[in-house]
């Protein structure tokens, strides 16, 4: 049995779907309930018989069997740490830890080569001094910048209070005086004028009466012309004063003004022109000083960081030991002083191997029964072959693919939690067989699945009648790697031959009707078999599914027994076949 199944196995994973998945499209037919005293009877006379039996046949026992699927796969820690490298360069490894030891948090993985960064630090601190220097500089220069800003500010802001006050000085001051002034040269040129033409007219009349003589008359009205001409002079320096000197006097007060402020808007842009430029240059020379303080931190920070100190315990396992067999081949080796590393490349992984977990792949015809909390056992060879209990803790949301190998297989992977046996250690990337328990038949006639065999729509099996064998038609429900449930067809205690008899012992006629009937099966007007359904006595959604619909045994095209199968399925669409030899039909995947 443990060869058949391991072969059926390694044929399930290599992507044999439609040979495995029939057995979950089998139909189940019912047979009429078995009273426990019955059950109890048969299984006596069954255990008494079986010893009497001979090792090609098998009789059919009222029995419970557990339905499994069986999936290879390797275990893994459930917690674990990657252990990648720190630097942002290349860098050669100096020191390692052997791999296969269980190191404590704190301890010493490995330690790359510093050799580069230690050259690299000292360049850049060497190059940080001047830097600094000029930062200094630069600061200093933008405050002398602000100081002079002001100054000149002052400056300008002063000869503006300065044009203000000569503007109005000459308003309040300056014109009032020289219009004083004008004004009173005007007056006394009238009254000079006046005076001197009363005189003149005085003079004249004395001069007429013969009092005065003609010069005295004649100097007289020299004055009083005199008089005339300065007093016209006085009146046109008015004019002339307010027509030309005062709005020259004024146009040239308000000019220095304006001239003022205007220098004091220049020298508010330049001042802002001037500090924004040391300012920038300020700006600069700091950024400058934070990259290279920022580059020696981060080159501070590398060279602590190649001495990997690990974060926490665990087993040491190269990253190269995990690659090994994948498609890169592991040519490389394992990790060694002197080799390469690469940034943030997976060195090695820490896991823990207090918690370990097995991850199985299920081809995808059978995910869909696998569920959270289903009991699973674990086998691992390489711990002795002890054999693990465990659960089903999740199921993969996306399928794999088989690689380039089977690029048709299609496989889901079953994480399974295992409870720790005293005294077994395990690692990981064991190779590991999980059986996950999908059903549980419970006091149902079954047989070895190698009684079953297949012919179109037909599933039968070899009874005997008088010294030979004879086909009879049965339904097959549920199936386990080694037994297969019948729901109908089939008695317990009925004897039945587990491989392809001979010719000879064998008796060939057509299918009996009665025994089709009670199996799911009739006969349709062209006289060839095809499924009805449930069998008499079993409710239409009875699990196992109806006979007729696309099964696979496992048989090949010789008519030789099925392989282990993986349980019921959803019922199918009827079948139709021809009395011939028996042979495989085509399988479609279950429903899940």
């Amino acid at each position: 049995m443990m060869t058949l199944h391991t072969t059926t196995c390694r044929f399930f994973q290599r992507g044999a779907v439609p040979v495995l998945s029939a057995a979950l499209l089998f139909a189940a037919a019912g047979l009429a309930p078995v009273s426990p005293a019955r059950a109890q009877s048969s299984d006596k006379a069954a255990g008494r018989a079986a010893s009497t039996v001979p090792s090609d046949r098998a009789i059919a026992t009222v029995a419970s069997f557990d339905v499994v699927t069986t999936a290879g796969g390797e275990l893994e820690a459930r917690n674990k740490i990657e252990v990648r490298s720190p630097l942002d360069n290349p860098a050669n490894i100096v020191q390692i830890v052997n791999e296969g030891i269980n190191v404590k948090k704190g301890d010493l993985l490995l330690q790359l080569n510093v050799e580069e960064i230690e050259n690299r630090l000292k360049e850049e601190e060497l190059r940080l001094i001047p830097a600094e220097a000029e930062l200094v500089a630069a600061q200093s220069a933008y405050d002398i910048q602000i100081n002079e800003n002001a100054s000149k500010i002052r400056q300008a802001e002063l000869k503006v209070t300065l044009a203000e006050l000569a503007l109005r000085q000459w308003v309040d001051g300056d014109v009032a005086k020289k219009r004083q002034e004008l004004e009173l040269g005007m007056n006394k040129a009238e009254l000079e004028l006046e005076r001197l033409a009363q005189r003149y007219l005085r003079s004249q009349q004395l001069f007429d009466e013969g009092f005065v003589s003609r010069d005295e008359r004649d100097r007289d009205e020299v004055a009083y012309i005199e008089a005339i001409s300065g007093f016209n002079t006085a009146r046109l320096a008015s004019e002339v004063y307010e027509k030309f000197e005062f709005v020259k006097d004024e146009k040239t007060k308000q000019s220095d003004l304006g001239e003022a402020i205007a220098e004091l808007e220049r020298v508010s842009l330049n001042n802002v022109a001037e500090l924004k430029n040391k300012g920038s240059q300020l700006e600069q020379q700091r950024t400058q000083v934070g990259v290279l303080s920022n580059r020696i931190d981060e080159l501070k920070v590398d060279f602590a960081a190649a001495r990997v100190i690990a974060p926490a315990d665990g087993l040491v396992v190269y990253a190269t030991s995990l690659d090994r067999g994948g498609w890169r081949g592991g040519n490389e080796g394992p990790l060694q002083i002197g080799q390469q590393v690469f940034p943030n490349q997976l060195l090695m992984i820490l896991p823990d191997t207090s918690e370990m977990v097995a991850a199985v792949r299920v081809n995808e015809a059978l995910a869909g029964r696998v569920r959270q909390g289903q009991q699973v056992s674990v086998r691992v060879d390489a711990a002795g072959g002890a054999v693990f209990d465990g659960t089903v803790e999740s199921i993969g949301v996306m399928a794999e693919t088989g690689g380039w190998r089977d690029p048709n297989l299609r496989e889901y992977t079953v994480r399974i939690g295992l409870q720790p046996i005293e005294g077994v250690s395990l690692k990981p990337a064991m190779r590991c067989e999980g059986r996950i328990t999908l059903d549980v038949v419970k006091d149902a006639i079954s047989i070895p699945v190698q009684g079953v065999f297949n012919e179109g729509p037909v599933q039968f099996v070899y009874t005997q009648e008088g010294g030979r064998w004879v086909k009879t038609p049965v339904r097959v429900g549920r199936r386990s790697d080694t037994q297969a449930e019948i729901r109908a067809g089939l008695a317990a205690g009925t004897i039945i031959l587990l491989r392809d008899p001979s010719s000879g012992e064998t008796i060939n006629r057509p299918w009996n009707p009665e025994q089709l009937t009670v199996a799911g099966y009739k006969l349709d007007e062209n006289g060839r078999v095809v499924a009805e359904g449930p069998p008499r006595g079993m409710p239409g959604g009875a699990r196992g599914g109806a006979p007729g619909g696309p099964a696979a045994t496992g048989r090949p095209a010789s008519g030789r027994p099925q392989g282990a199968g993986t349980g019921g399925g959803a019922p199918a669409a009827p079948a139709v076949a021809t009395p011939a030899t028996a042979t495989p039909a085509t399988s479609v995947p279950s429903g899940r």
